[in-house]
């Protein structure tokens, strides 16, 4: 019988620590923040999983607790946002990263922690805004389809990042776009119909990632 590993994980947003505890029996933690990893050091776990974290209400988490975690033998994983940002940062040194949005940050076709900063609930951590790479991705999946023009799909783009992330919508690109009606409604309905929360997305996959590997 192979030995149970303590792991812990840092969820928020991205995925609820319910719907996570359905994929990943783990210790599931509040979106990390500076000083978490040291602490969660304290129970001896064999590996940690960052997906959510804070940007800008409290300090980030750091590179150096990363780090030193890593140093002690445990093994950090990072997806989705905070963990997928700090992983693209810190593969080379031991951290090891899964998904999309990690290999946006990599490649460095994303490089802003505005890219997958959301407000959320301070209770329930549920999201109350929408990522700019979600976003970002389902304006380019729907030029693809047909939806959008180049030309639209650039006024879109440059609106969404123009809006301060806590206030970023797709129903606030949509008003401040200016773009026809019909067209707006066709890709609303494309959204609805094929749009994709690559963040949630990311997060599933690095729990089944270390389901299958630790």
């Amino acid at each position: 019988m192979s030995e149970i590993k303590k792991i812990i994980v840092f969820t928020g947003p991205s995925i609820s620590m319910e719907e996570a505890s359905d994929i990943l029996k783990a210790d599931y933690r509040p979106p990390i923040k500076r000083g978490d990893i040291i602490y969660a050091l304290n129970s001896n776990p064999d590996v940690i999983v960052i997906i959510d974290g804070v940007f800008h209400q409290e300090p980030a988490v750091s590179h150096r607790e990363i780090l030193e975690a890593i140093k002690r033998g445990v093994k950090v994983v990072g997806a989705s946002s905070m963990g997928a940002l700090r992983a693209s940062e810190l593969d080379d040194m031991g951290m090891i990263g899964i998904g999309y949005v990690y290999q946006q940050y990599k490649s460095g076709s994303v490089e802003s922690d505005d890219d997958v900063a959301v407000i959320l609930n301070p209770e329930t951590y549920q999201q109350l805004s929408d990522s700019l790479i979600s976003i970002n991705y389902n304006l380019k999946k729907a030029h693809d389809h047909g939806i959008l023009s180049e030309s639209e799909l650039l006024i879109m783009l440059d609106v969404s990042k123009s809006i301060y992330y806590p206030k970023r919508s797709y129903e606030k690109i949509f008003k401040e776009s200016n773009l026809d009606e019909k067209i707006i409604d066709s890709l609303k309905k494309f959204i609805i119909e094929h749009g994709c929360d690559v963040k949630r997305n990311d997060a599933i996959e690095v729990l089944n990632y270390v389901k299958t590997n630790f």
